[in-house]
């Protein structure tokens, strides 16, 4: 059974992006006769709110996108993220890290990497075990990593070369990304993950850790990103094109919902609908691949 899930971190509101990968992954699980689920990644605390997750919430709602089980919130599952570092741990695969922002800076010396930061040089792969007060970094092995996706097509990535080893436990006391959504993939039986094609990047490295873990790989599709009218990148701090705002302009759900609809193949033009009525039309192979631009007439 297909098992998709939507897992919007709460830092902000839902965009039209958001709002679109929203659509799409409830879409393929109900084509499919699956299931669907939403899980709150809050695990990064100083940046989420809970009041921001409930608005999300009650957007997702009110397009119609029902999940098939309790919401998840990542900074209520930390003894889950322990354990698995415990496992890590006992497999040989962690290793203590006293890098700070600065030494990432100076050591490296490629022009991208984990954080917005170049890959990490593994200058603390030598360290001994210190304990789990640490910030903790899992050892990648080299080699290119493969995968199907279901908009891009055979995609390969070398993760060691493109991150570096990535932490997977923070020296703040943060279990991070590449853990967290790893573990509850896992844990929550997800057998399809959809996401923006701003995420691609961090793929391979998931699927190495899910490997470390010995967890199942997910099927992929990144979607081609919703972009303002301008073509500029649409952010859940700005609050424009989100439901509510959208609303104050007059612009009804039923109308984002057909656009959105429209955005992803499934009508022919844009449309008021709902959610249920783009089930039937639904169908990878008709959506585009290249990123979308809002409409002018709703910025």
């Amino acid at each position: 059974m297909l098992v998709g899930r939507f897992a919007p971190s709460p830092t902000g509101i839902l965009h039209l992006g958001n709002l679109r990968t929203a659509l799409a992954s409830w879409l393929s699980a109900r084509a499919a006769g699956g299931r669907w689920l939403i899980r709150m990644e809050d695990v990064d605390g100083p940046r989420c709110r809970r009041d921001w997750g409930e608005g999300q919430l009650r957007d997702l709602a009110a397009l119609g996108l029902d999940s098939d089980g309790p919401v998840v919130w990542q900074s209520e599952r930390g003894p889950a993220y322990r354990e698995a570092l415990e496992r890590l741990h006992t497999g040989g695969g962690l290793y203590p890290c006293r890098c700070t922002r600065k030494d990432l800076q100076l050591l490296a010396s490629a022009p991208h990497g984990e954080d917005g930061l170049r890959p990490y040089p593994g200058r603390c792969r030598s360290r001994a075990w210190e304990g789990f007060d640490r910030a903790l970094r899992i050892r990648l092995p080299e080699g290119p990593v493969g995968w199907a996706d279901r908009l891009l097509g055979v995609q390969t990535d070398d993760p060691a070369a493109l991150t570096g080893d990535p932490l997977l436990f923070r020296r703040d006391g943060c279990f991070a990304y590449h853990l967290a959504v790893v573990v509850d993939d896992g844990a929550q039986g997800v057998t399809e993950v959809v996401r923006g094609a701003d995420l691609r990047s961090v793929t391979a490295t998931q699927i190495r850790v899910q490997e470390a873990l010995g967890l199942p790989r997910p099927a992929h599709a990144h979607l081609g990103l919703v972009v303002a009218p301008d073509g500029r990148r649409l952010g859940k701090r700005a609050g424009a094109l989100g439901l509510d705002a959208l609303a104050a302009r007059g612009i009804p759900a039923l109308d984002i919902l057909g656009w959105l609809g429209w955005s992803l193949g499934c009508l022919e033009r844009p449309e008021p609908c709902r959610a249920g009525d783009l089930i039937g039309e639904f169908d990878w192979a008709r959506v585009p691949r290249d990123e979308v631009r809002a409409p002018e007439t709703w910025a």
